[in-house]
């Protein structure tokens, strides 16, 4: 099929990007990366009557340090991403998930603002912001706001954000130096959708857990935080930690379900296995899952 007939607008600026969508009436829809858009216009399963591209949006790219935290510019490129010092340096659990996205022929097309704005459950970069803690920035011809990450995914492919708002940056608070990456997916396929998955951080302060940041993927409608995991690790010292104890915490506050991949046993199952390996593996606690 060939997508529906629509008009395509090429702003030089955030400020023109969102007179545009206001101006359309719900009517437009951003691209930057296209990789998932692009095909839902060939399927004729999203037909906007304008098409907004931001690609040539200078403020909308680039990695940036800001106040107590590193700033990403939604129109970046996930290849350009992964390739960052300021990131590897600062957000090494960002970069750890970031590498699992798609493959890298898409990395090369596909935007980081992309991946988080669109809210797919069982994404890495969704689950990624919610487990840092990111700020997501959002401007239209209203105004500007910031919502935290937690707060912006209301249900599959669902978000707080209305039709005349544009995306114009996620910053990632900072983590102690020397913070540990909790990283783990399953996957019919590498490049595939996660059919569960989390992602983290741990900082620890002399010898007890001092900051902790958990997100699961494909476990629910949207990216979740594991809150009761966190709030129990938080204080512990390492060799109290009982990760199989932990992972049943942490899978008190997912939602997993059935489809045509797997059960939501299945993810249960595994989801409780993986999560109690990874703890157990980057605190180097012997008594693994």
């Amino acid at each position: 099929m060939k997508p529906a007939p629509f008009d395509y607008v090429r702003p030089s600026s955030v400020e023109e990007a969102c007179r545009v969508l206001a101006e359309a009436g719900g009517g437009a829809t951003v691209i930057a990366g296209g990789q998932t858009l692009m095909p839902l216009l060939a399927l004729r399963m999203s037909q906007p009557f304008i098409l907004v591209d931001i690609n040539h949006i200078a403020a909308l790219k680039g990695v940036t340090r800001v106040a107590g935290g590193t700033r990403v510019g939604p129109a970046t490129r996930q290849a350009d991403a992964l390739r960052d010092e300021t990131l590897a340096r600062h957000l090494p659990a960002f970069v750890t998930a970031l590498g699992h996205v798609g493959h890298y022929q898409t990395r090369n097309r596909g935007t980081v603002g992309g991946s988080v704005a669109l809210g797919e459950p069982a994404a890495e970069m969704p689950a990624t912001a919610v487990a840092l803690g990111a700020r997501i920035e959002i401007a239209s011809v209203r105004g500007t706001r910031t919502v935290p990450a937690d707060e912006f995914y209301l249900g599959p492919y669902m978000t707080v954000l209305e039709p005349d708002e544009l995306v114009t940056g996620v910053v990632y608070p900072d983590w102690p130096d020397g913070h540990l990456v909790l990283f783990r997916e399953v996957a019919q396929r590498p490049g595939d959708f996660a059919l569960v998955g989390l992602v983290g951080a741990l900082a620890l302060e002399s010898g007890l857990i001092a900051r902790a940041g958990v997100g699961w993927f494909g476990m629910g409608p949207t990216p979740i935080r594991a809150r009761q995991a966190e709030d129990a690790l938080v204080g512990s010292a390492l060799d109290r930690i009982d990760p199989q104890a932990m992972a049943r915490l942490a899978l008190a506050d997912t939602a997993p379900f059935d489809d045509h991949h797997v059960s939501a046993e299945y993810r249960r199952t595994v989801g409780a296995r993986i999560f109690a390996r990874a703890l157990a593996e980057t605190l180097g606690i012997r008594s693994a899952a």
